[in-house]
């Protein structure tokens, strides 16, 4: 092989080392809400398409960025991930300051996402962190393309966007996680409250990490894992 050859395979091999990060960064992406408010987000579509989705919802005064990893694992897991900035954060237009209007952000998250070619639109999750898992199961509990919901840190009332225990009956068979940290008292009493108003058995996750919301995915390392398996259950039958 000549030295011009070798030299050619070299930066061939370092362009694909510099590019496999990238392509598992995911790319942006953006939608608008119910009223036009435009909103941002990052694409991880899973290799082999058609593939079931999911959609993640970060905290108050965070941005999709928080879901990076996670996104990263779905993808390799064989799902396509959206991670959603709801108005007012990250790259979205809008007011931060929470509202029904972010219902409706992901709502429109969920419609992009299953108009998509390369997505099931019948088989859907959400994952939501603190305020992000409240709009989650406001907006999922009823949603036709959502077959299931996982809730981290979820509050009975954060900030005037209030969870009616009377949500479990409405989100009938599809599957729900709860998730909380045995440290945070709040989110505890509310997966005591919404498990006690479910018409059926919920899975609960309960981590001994000292954290709330996507921060319980840096304290508690097997969460991450957890979140990809139980996505896998619900979707892919």
């Amino acid at each position: 092989m000549s030295a011009r050859v070798r030299a050619a395979v070299a930066l061939a091999a370092a362009v694909l080392v510099v590019a496999a990060p990238t392509a598992r960064a995911g790319r942006p992406v953006t939608l608008a809400s119910e009223d036009g408010t435009p909103l941002a987000g990052q694409l991880y579509e899973a290799a082999s398409r058609p593939a079931p989705g999911v959609v993640l919802i970060h905290m108050l005064g965070r941005s999709r960025a928080d879901f990076d990893g996670l996104a990263g694992d779905l993808q390799r897991a064989g799902l396509t991930a959206l991670a959603l900035d709801l108005r007012g954060h990250g790259s979205s237009g809008g007011a931060a300051t929470p509202s029904a209007a972010m219902v409706a952000d992901v709502r429109a998250a969920i419609d992009w996402l299953a108009a998509r070619p390369g997505v099931r639109p019948d088989a859907l999750a959400l994952v939501g962190a603190s305020l992000g898992a409240n709009l989650a199961l406001l907006a999922g509990a009823e949603h036709p393309a959502v077959r299931g919901m996982a809730l981290l840190s979820p509050s009975l009332d954060y900030r005037g966007i209030r969870l009616d225990p009377a949500l479990m009956k409405k989100a009938g068979a599809r599957a729900i996680l709860l998730v909380a940290s045995t440290e945070d008292p709040y989110a505890l009493r509310t997966i005591r409250d919404l498990t006690a108003a479910s018409p059926i058995a919920r899975q609960q996750w309960l981590s001994g990490a000292e954290a709330h919301g996507t921060r319980l995915l840096a304290a508690d390392p097997a969460l991450g894992p957890e979140l990809v398996d139980w996505a896998r259950r619900t979707l892919i039958f």
